[in-house]
C-alpha cells in the first residue's frame, strides 16, 4: 500500500468524494451508537431517514459503509481518523451500493483480499500497529464456540443473503414474479420452500407478499421445525411468539387439523402476528392475552427463548460489541426459568423444543444440561434428519457456514 499512513482520502472526485466526506460526519456518531445502543439499525435508519440530503440511493451506500464499519470497529478505531472513511468503503467489498465511489476514492487502495487475516496484514503495512482478525470478536467466543474457527468464525463477518419461506405449495407464481422483477435467487437443496435472494430488496411491498406467498425468515430458523418434525393435526403451544417467524411455519406444518397458541409479553409483536396469519390464510392460530392455565397439556411446545443474540451477528454487528460472558449468563438463567416454567404444559409423551438465536454454550447446551438435571422425565433425542448440521448430545447447531445462515441451536426434549 504506497499511501503515506495519515493521508485523507482525497484521490476521488465530485459526488463519490463528498458522499465520502458527509460518512466521516456520521461516523462518530455511528461507532458510539454501534457500541451502546441495542436497537442501532432502527437509530441509524431514522438518522440517514430524517436527512433531506439524502435520496435511495444515498442511503444504500450510507447504510453500506456504516455496516462495513460496524463489523470491522476495532479496525475503524486502530485507523488515523481522516483514513476512517475510505477504510470503510475498502472493507464494504464487492457491497453493489458503494461500487461507483470505489473506482474513484479507492484509486491508490489494491483490491480487498478474500480473507479477514490477509486484510488484517495489509492493514498494519498501511497504517502500522497491530491489526488482527482476533480483534473483531469479543474474547468469550472462542470458548463459548469452538466448533467455529477460522473460515467458519469469518463468515460472521460477512452479510447472511435474505431468505424467504414460501407458504404456497405451488413455488412458481413467486420464482415467476422474482424473475420478471430481476431479482436472482436459489432454492435451497435441503428445504425446497426456502429462496436465497441475490441482491438487495424491499419484498414488502410486492403483491405476492401481501397475498401472503411468502414470508421473510431466515433459512436458520427455518430449520429449527424441520429438525423437531412436528406431526400434522398436533396441538403446539409457541411460548415467546414474538411476530410469530416460526408461529407461522407451525401453524402451516399442522395443517387446518392442528392449533397453535401463541403467547408473548409484548402486545404488539402479538398483533403484528395476526395481521400477518391473516395474511398468510391461517386460521388454526390465536394469539393468548395471558399463558395457559398450568392443568393445559399440549402435544409440543416451542419456547424460542431471548438471547444474546450473537447468531444474527452477520445482520446485527452491533452486537458483537455490545454483549459480554455476563449477559450470557443472565440470558442463561432467564431462559432455565422459561422452560422450567413451559415444561409442565407438554403431555407425556409429548415435545418441549427449546430455540436460541445465540452461537453460545452457556446459552444452548448449558441451558438445556441445567434443565434436564432438574426435569429427569424430559430426556433429549436427536431430530430424524440433521440437514447437515452439528448435532450433539444436547442439541443441534445451525453454524452460519454450513448453509449460509445466521446461527441458532434447537434442542427436543421428549417428555416421558
Amino acid at each position: 500500500m504506497p499511501a503515506p499512513a495519515h493521508s485523507a482520502p482525497s484521490s476521488g472526485h465530485g459526488r463519490s468524494t463528498r458522499q465520502l466526506a458527509i460518512f466521516g460526519e456520521m461516523l462518530p456518531e455511528i461507532v458510539f451508537l454501534a457500541r451502546r445502543e441495542p436497537g442501532f439499525p432502527a437509530l441509524l435508519q431514522r438518522r440517514l431517514g430524517q436527512d433531506r440530503r439524502f435520496g435511495s440511493r444515498d442511503r444504500r451506500l450510507y447504510r453500506a459503509l456504516a455496516y462495513a464499519a460496524v463489523r470491522h470497529l476495532p479496525w475503524i478505531e486502530a485507523a488515523p481518523a481522516a483514513d476512517r472513511p475510505a477504510l470503510a468503503l475498502w472493507l464494504a467489498g464487492a457491497e453493489p451500493a458503494v461500487a461507483a465511489p470505489r473506482g474513484e476514492v479507492l484509486a491508490d487502495w489494491p483490491p480487498l483480499p478474500p480473507t479477514p487475516a490477509a486484510q488484517a496484514a495489509l492493514l498494519a503495512t498501511r497504517f502500522g500497529g497491530s491489526f488482527s482478525v482476533e480483534q473483531l470478536f469479543p474474547d468469550w467466543l472462542a470458548a463459548e464456540t469452538p466448533a467455529l474457527a477460522n473460515a467458519a468464525r469469518d463468515q460472521l463477518l460477512t452479510r447472511s443473503p435474505l431468505w424467504l419461506r414460501l407458504q404456497s405449495p405451488d413455488s412458481a407464481a413467486v420464482d415467476s414474479w422474482l424473475q420478471a422483477e430481476g431479482i436472482p435467487s436459489r432454492t435451497h437443496p435441503l428445504l425446497p420452500e426456502a429462496r436465497a435472494l441475490l441482491v438487495e430488496t424491499d419484498l414488502t411491498r410486492s403483491p405476492l407478499y401481501e397475498a401472503g406467498a411468502f414470508e421473510i425468515q431466515d433459512l436458520g430458523s427455518q430449520l429449527i421445525l424441520a429438525l423437531a418434525a412436528p406431526a400434522p393435526g398436533g396441538r403446539w403451544f409457541d411460548a415467546c411468539a414474538g411476530a410469530g417467524g416460526k408461529t407461522l411455519q407451525l401453524g402451516r406444518i399442522l395443517g387446518p387439523a392442528g392449533r397453535v397458541d401463541a403467547f408473548d409479553i409484548r402486545p404488539a409483536a402479538l398483533a403484528e402476528l395476526r395481521a400477518r396469519s391473516a395474511r398468510a390464510g391461517l386460521s388454526n392460530i390465536t394469539t393468548l392475552a395471558a399463558p395457559p392455565p398450568a392443568d393445559h397439556r399440549y402435544d409440543g411446545v416451542l419456547v424460542d427463548a431471548p438471547c444474546s443474540g450473537s447468531g444474527t451477528w452477520r445482520r446485527s454487528p452491533h452486537l458483537r460489541w455490545q454483549t459480554t460472558a455476563a449477559d450470557l449468563r443472565r440470558h442463561h438463567e432467564r431462559q432455565l426459568a422459561i422452560l422450567t416454567q413451559n415444561a409442565a404444559l407438554v403431555r407425556p409423551g409429548g415435545c418441549l423444543l427449546y430455540a436460541t438465536c445465540s452461537l453460545a454454550r452457556t446459552e444452548n447446551e448449558g441451558t438445556v444440561a441445567a434443565f434436564l438435571a432438574a426435569h429427569p422425565e424430559f430426556h433429549a433425542i436427536p431430530p430424524a434428519e440433521s440437514f447437515g448440521c452439528a448435532t450433539g448430545e444436547y442439541g443441534t447447531a445451525i453454524l452460519p457456514h454450513v448453509h449460509d445462515t445466521d446461527g441458532f441451536f434447537a434442542s427436543i426434549l421428549l417428555r416421558g
